[in-house]
């Protein structure tokens, strides 16, 4: 009683965090008559639909007591939920958020649940590729995109003067705000259970099929599906200059023994790299030495929702460059830095290089631009962004001190490197679950990515996926020219990546159907299938679709002939207006957009200005999306076509020896994935065309000649059948 007692205590104090105690606990003996004696299981009953996707996978619970004996056995019942991530970052989120709304009971086990959601490196969202990717999660119902707009410190449009393929939403968020906003919509998320937990091995059955997780302190929780999402914390290490210490980041423990455990399962493990630079005082900044930049003062929105899209007061953001000083402080103290040292092998991200990855790479540059961005309203931190560093802390402060502006600034934190382990994403199939373990979801950095937006892009499609694995349902795949998360996932899951993958517009070959301003009217159909979009967000959607078909319509069938607004056409767009023309036609010409016809009265006040651009991009681009939707339909059916799952590549010796390992080594789903594989020739590709034709040509000769046998022998048994009968009657 003792020990039940004792263990009861400390499970209160811990309790205690949340509903603080005036004094020491109470006795078991005062608490025991209050606690249940009865364990709560639930039956769940599904709803399917019939159709290509299910319409509704939520679940229906009813509450079924038992007897279950005395209180102190409380400690040894087993907890079973339909779905379980492990890692509370913003692929964990997404994750969580999307199961549990889909009607599963999920636990989200974390490291520290006060950090649920944080930024640990820019708190920023969104940015080019970044922000469609932010648009197509919150198209199918993801929740990155309305926190974001609920906590923006400032936005930005980037390449504005570009086509709308690569035009890209910025925001700078409020690291502090943004988390406990996260955290809060966790936290009162129906069937969503949340509790701070290191898991340190899978639990897995007998037919190789996920059934939960132990962690560190030896606690079982059981669940068909499973969701790792562990970011920089597996095995993770920091490193500023040559002292390391064993951290997920800055001030928090790394997760041990998953990495060893996944790997006696048989998965292939690696080492990546990234890093986050210093933070200093804004009070030491001298700020009349640096360039503003502004926020633009219309704000765009991630959120298709428009009651999220609530303006704040913006707040300036700075740009200044490094020098000379900069350059040879930093070529003097190569060797003291991780990377140059030769004491970390693993590789960094490409697209977001250390301040020393940049001097080093590219000599040629005098200086390299350097932004100095807020981090909250409150704090007095700025980030200084494009200057992450390797070097020790004693170098650190001096290297700031060479920025123009921050001659005498003081820093609040250290820049330092973390290394920590993924697992190359080819184990996966593109619905992110493992090809080794049935109901094993891997997302986020363990992946192999880097940024928040490709986390929550991944964390939601295994959310959605997990828990219709849990319900028996079919795994939804996003292809690659449906979306952006469609193109990144098969990247992964295709190509043998060893380095940081970031999304890129270059990386998308359809980016034009691409485009953040019509990610719903792609993706939210879908999002209503799978049951993530409720029925006014349904009902805000198919509104706007009727305002800008509406639209497009009057544009096409209002002429107009001469007047004010064909003179400014022609003007700008060095193009004679002459005779009646459409104002679809007028618009379609070079430099005249949307606002014109406003500007002469022929606009539509009822559309909102999202809506506007939507109109306009379809109608200016029309002939390029047309273009680009006949070539996609050329392609798909042959990029679609199926590969079977037990296709030996090693036996067609048409194929090379390279294509042979790196397809056997993938396992590609189809014949698109395949030609992607790193390796894989169009030469390969054709030879394995040609082996399918010839194995389905063989199995066609096969079935004849089984029909044909099939037949001979009915036809044997029919002619001695005659005379037994004839005898018979005889």
């Amino acid at each position: 009683m003792a020990a039940a007692t004792s263990s009861l205590s400390i499970h209160l104090t811990r309790f205690s965090r949340f509903i603080p105690f005036t004094s020491p606990p109470p006795p078991l003996s005062l608490i025991s008559p209050l606690l249940p004696r009865c364990r709560l299981s639930f039956r769940h009953g599904f709803r399917r639909s019939c159709g290509i996707w299910t319409v509704d996978c939520r679940r229906r619970y009813s509450v079924v007591a038992s007897s279950q004996g005395p209180v102190d056995r409380i400690g040894t019942s087993e907890e079973r939920y339909d779905v379980i991530v492990v890692g509370g970052g913003h692929a964990g989120c997404e994750a969580a958020l999307a199961s549990a709304r889909l009607g599963a009971k999920t636990l989200l086990l974390t490291l520290n649940i006060d950090r649920i959601a944080w930024q640990p490196c820019n708190p920023a969202v969104g940015g080019p590729a970044k922000s469609q990717l932010v648009h197509e999660v919150d198209a199918l119902g993801g929740e990155i995109g309305k926190v974001a707009d609920r906590c923006y410190l400032q936005k930005r449009v980037l390449n504005t003067s570009r086509g709308p393929a690569v035009r890209a939403l910025r925001a700078q968020t409020d690291k502090r705000e943004y988390a406990l906003t996260m955290k809060n919509i966790v936290e009162n998320t129906e069937n969503l259970s949340i509790r701070e937990a290191m898991v340190t091995e899978i639990i897995v059955g007998k037919n190789d099929n996920v059934e939960g997780v132990r962690t560190f302190f030896g606690m079982d929780f059981y669940a068909p599906s499973v969701i790792l999402t562990t970011g920089t914390f597996m095995s993770g290490k920091i490193w500023v200059g040559r002292t390391s210490m064993a951290a997920g980041r800055a001030g928090e423990a790394a997760s041990e023994g998953l990495t060893e455990y996944l790997l006696s399962l048989g998965f292939e493990t690696d080492r990546l790299k990234t890093g986050t630079p210093a933070r200093v005082d804004c009070r030491t900044v001298d700020f009349s030495r640096l360039e503003p930049q502004h926020g633009h003062e219309e704000v765009s929105w991630f959120s298709f929702d428009p009651d999220f899209h609530i303006e704040r007061e913006q707040m300036c953001c700075y740009l200044t460059r490094t020098t000379k000083n900069t350059h040879d402080l930093i070529k003097e103290n190569l060797h003291e830095t991780p990377t140059y040292g030769g004491w970390v092998e693993a590789k960094g991200p490409r697209y977001c290089p250390s301040i020393e990855d940049k001097i080093v790479r590219f000599q040629d540059k005098e200086s390299h631009q350097i932004f100095l961005e807020p981090e909250g309203r409150t704090v007095p931190e700025l980030y200084v962004q494009g200057f992450s560093t390797g070097l020790p802390e004693r170098l650190q402060l001096p290297l700031l001190r060479t920025l123009p502006g921050l001659e005498h600034c003081t820093m609040l934190r250290p820049a330092y490197a973390v290394e920590y382990d993924y697992l190359p994403a080819h184990q996966c199939s593109r619905s992110l679950m493992t090809k080794k373990i049935e109901g094993l979801f891997f997302s986020g950095q363990i992946n192999g990515t880097t940024g928040y937006e490709e986390a929550a892009a991944q964390g939601i499609v295994c959310g959605i996926n997990a828990a219709r694995h849990a319900n028996h349902q079919s795994l939804i795949v996003l292809e690659r020219e449906s979306s952006y998360i469609g193109t990144l996932i098969d990247d992964l899951v295709t190509k043998d990546l060893r380095e940081p993958y970031r999304m890129l517009t270059s990386r998308s070959e359809y980016r034009l159907l691409l485009r953040s301003d019509n990610a719903d009217s792609r993706l939210t159909p879908l999002g209503r299938e799978i049951g993530l979009i409720d029925d006014r967000r349904w009902e805000l959607y198919q509104n706007k679709q009727a305002r800008i078909s509406e639209e497009k319509h009057r544009l096409k069938t209002t002429k107009i002939s001469g007047g004010g607004l064909a003179e400014e056409v022609a003007q700008l767009s060095s193009q004679p207006v002459k005779g009646s023309f459409s104002l679809e036609s007028l618009l379609k010409k070079p430099h005249v957009q949307y606002d014109v016809f406003e500007k002469h009265g022929f606009g539509n006040s009822s559309l909102t200005r999202m809506e506007k651009e939507c109109v306009e991009i379809d109608i200016k681009y029309e002939g390029f999306i047309m273009r680009q939707q006949i070539q996609l339909e050329q392609v798909a059916h042959q990029q679609h076509r199926k590969l079977p799952e037990d296709l030996d590549y090693q036996s067609m010796k048409n194929l090379s020896k390279e294509a042979r390992e790196k397809l056997t080594k993938v396992k590609p789903q189809t014949i698109g994935q395949a030609s992607r594989v790193g390796g894989v020739s169009p030469a390969d590709i054709t030879a394995l065309l040609i082996a399918l034709e010839s194995k389905k040509r063989e199995m066609r000769e096969r079935k004849r000649d089984l029909f044909v046998k099939s037949m001979m022998v009915e036809s044997d048994q029919q002619a001695t059948s005659v005379p037994v009968a004839e005898a018979v009657n005889a």
